[in-house]
């Protein structure tokens, strides 16, 4: 999220960050995402991920979604360059308002760098609607920065923390242990912690049998 953006061809920007991170974070999906079905992905930015996977895992449908009708124009315009039949046309989602998502399951949910850059609201709606949209055993897949009880915050983070809270005091690095809290309230158990690259973590969580 730092330095230069790389243009996109229709004009856009692409954090470099994302850049880097694609194939790190597909290293992690793709064992664990089911062989066929829907990929719901919430708050797909510029739509790089949702390119990236879809072509990588041509059995899954994927959905991108974002409340932004200018990343929703962009993901529209990549997808039809691409030429990919299981990317889907983007669908415009604001992950604080799960009530009105346009979409009534999906087999699993990708939520990547929306946490810290959202008020906690959007992180409560993921977690309402999640729970909602997945099958037992259905897996959240959430990618980002956190401040972990027992871990000490690197001053990357640190500094990267009062960033986001100096352009936005909604923003932030959220405590992982409040994240957890959310979820099992809403019946979604944690179930891994990976470490990544540049201070990140996956955190995946797993919808609760009835």
């Amino acid at each position: 999220m730092h330095g230069m953006n790389e243009p996109m061809s229709d004009g856009a920007k692409i954090p470099p960050a994302a850049l880097r991170n694609r194939g790190p974070i597909l290293d992690e999906l793709r064992p664990r995402l089911p062989a066929t079905g829907l990929v719901l992905e919430i708050a797909s930015g510029s739509g790089l991920h949702a390119q990236f996977v879809a072509a990588a895992i041509p059995g899954l449908q994927w959905q991108p979604t974002d409340p932004d009708p200018d990343a929703l124009a962009r993901i529209a315009a990549a997808r039809a360059r691409s030429g990919l039949a299981n990317l889907l046309p983007p669908l415009r989602l604001d992950a604080a308002e799960p009530a009105s998502w346009p979409v009534a399951r999906a087999d699993a949910i990708v939520n990547i760098n929306m946490i810290h850059i959202s008020p906690w609201a959007a992180t409560q709606g993921l977690m309402e609607g999640a729970a909602r949209l997945l099958p037992p055993d259905g897996m959240l897949f959430l990618y980002g920065p956190y401040i972990e009880p027992d871990v000490e915050t690197l001053p990357g983070n640190l500094a990267f923390d009062l960033d986001l809270k100096a352009r936005n005091p909604a923003w932030g690095l959220r405590d992982l242990a409040a994240v957890k809290a959310l979820a099992a309230h809403h019946g979604l158990r944690f179930a891994e912690r990976i470490a990544m690259p540049a201070n990140n973590l996956v955190v995946i969580f797993r919808k609760a049998a009835p």
